[in-house]
C-alpha cells in the first residue's frame, strides 16, 4: 500500500491529508510536533470515512519516523508570514527544519515535496543537503500560481475553468513569469479573448494572490488552494500517471541555471519530475528567470 508521510498538522498539512482522502489516493501519515494536535486531526476526518467511503486511512501519530516511512514525503511545517511579510521573512527561522529534515533523509528513494516557505529556497537548500537526486525533491509554487491564473481569467470571461490553461514559471513571488501566450482557452490564446489592459490586471492579481489571501483573512496565508495542487501532485506521482505541472525543482542546466529550484513544467510520475521542457521565452523573460536564479543562490 502506498504512503504519504505529512510533516505539519496545520491549516495546509490538515487539509491536503483530507484531499487526499477525497481523492482515495493513499494511506496517510499526519505528524505535528505538537503533542496530539495531528492525533486529533486525523480521527475528525476520519470520524466523516463512513459517510465519504475513503478507502484508506489518515492516521495521526507524534512520531516523525512513522511519517519518514512513506513513499511520498510532504514537508508542510515552518512558521507562516504574517500580514505585510514577504515570503523571505520567514526564512531564518524555517531553513533551519529544512535542514535538519534534508540530513535526516540522506538517501531517501522517494518523493519528497515541499510547501514550506519560501519554497524555491526550501527546495533548493534541502535538495542540497539531502543529495536527493533533483527531480525527487519538488515545491508547487508554479502549478499554485498557474491555477490562480486559470480562475481569474474565468472570470473575466465567465467560462468554466475547464476550459483554459495558464503556465506560470519562475519563482513563487512577485518576479513569477506568466508568458501569454501559454494561457489558452479551448486552444486560443487569451490575449485574443481580452483587452491588454485586463489581461496585465489579471497577471497582477496572481503575482499578489497569496498576499490578498493573508492581508484579507489577517490570520492566515493561503492553504485550501496549495493543499489541492499539493493533493494532485501526489496523486500523479503514486499514479505515475505522466502528467504535466509547472513545480519548483533544482535545475540542472535549463534556461542556463544551475543548483537554484524554479518552477518549469515537468513530467510527474513515480520518479517525481521525470523530465522537465523550457518552453519559449522571450529575451526579457529569460534575464528575468535568470536574475530569480541568482536571487535564490544568494538567499540559500
Amino acid at each position: 500500500m502506498k504512503q504519504i508521510g505529512i510533516i505539519g498538522a496545520g491549516n495546509t498539512g490538515a487539509n491536503t491529508a483530507f484531499f487526499l482522502a477525497e481523492k482515495q489516493v493513499g494511506r496517510v501519515v499526519l505528524q505535528d510536533c505538537k503533542e496530539g494536535l495531528a492525533i486529533g486531526k486525523a480521527l475528525d476526518i476520519m470520524e466523516e470515512a463512513p459517510l465519504a467511503r475513503y478507502q484508506f486511512a489518515i492516521h495521526g501519530t507524534d512520531s516523525e519516523q512513522e511519517a519518514l516511512d512513506s513513499d511520498v514525503i510532504l514537508l508542510a511545517f515552518g512558521a507562516v508570514r504574517q500580514p505585510g511579510q514577504d515570503r523571505t521573512s520567514v526564512w531564518d527561522e524555517n531553513r533551519k527544519l529544512v535542514e535538519s529534515f534534508a540530513a535526516r533523509l540522506k538517501g531517501f528513494g522517494g518523493v519528497v515535496i515541499i510547501v514550506t516557505e519560501p519554497v524555491d529556497a526550501s527546495v533548493t537548500l534541502f535538495q542540497k543537503v539531502s543529495g536527493m537526486e533533483p527531480g525527487r525533491v519538488l515545491g508547487i509554487g508554479g502549478a499554485l500560481d498557474g491555477e490562480r491564473m486559470r480562475y481569474l481569467v474565468s472570470q473575466e470571461l465567465h467560462c468554466v475553468t475547464e476550459d483554459i490553461d495558464a503556465l506560470v514559471i519562475g519563482r513563487h513571488d512577485q518576479s513569477m513569469i506568466i508568458p501569454q501566450d501559454y494561457t489558452r482557452v479551448s486552444g486560443i490564446p487569451v490575449r485574443y479573448l481580452m483587452d491588454q489592459s485586463s489581461l496585465h490586471a489579471i497577471i497582477q492579481k496572481v503575482k499578489h494572490a497569496g498576499d490578498v489571501v493573508l492581508e484579507t483573512s489577517k490570520r492566515s496565508s493561503a492553504f485550501y488552494a496549495p493543499a489541492m495542487v499539493t493533493a494532485d501532485i501526489i496523486r500523479a506521482i503514486l499514479n505515475d500517471s505522466r502528467r504535466m505541472f509547472s513545480v519548483s525543482t533544482v535545475l540542472t542546466g535549463q534556461y542556463g541555471v544551475q543548483d537554484a529550484a524554479l518552477s518549469i513544467p515537468a513530467m510527474i510520475g513515480e520518479n517525481g519530475a521525470e523530465r522537465l521542457f523550457e518552453p519559449k521565452l522571450t529575451d526579457k523573460q529569460l534575464q528575468q528567470f535568470r536574475d530569480s536564479a541568482a536571487a535564490i543562490s544568494a538567499l540559500v
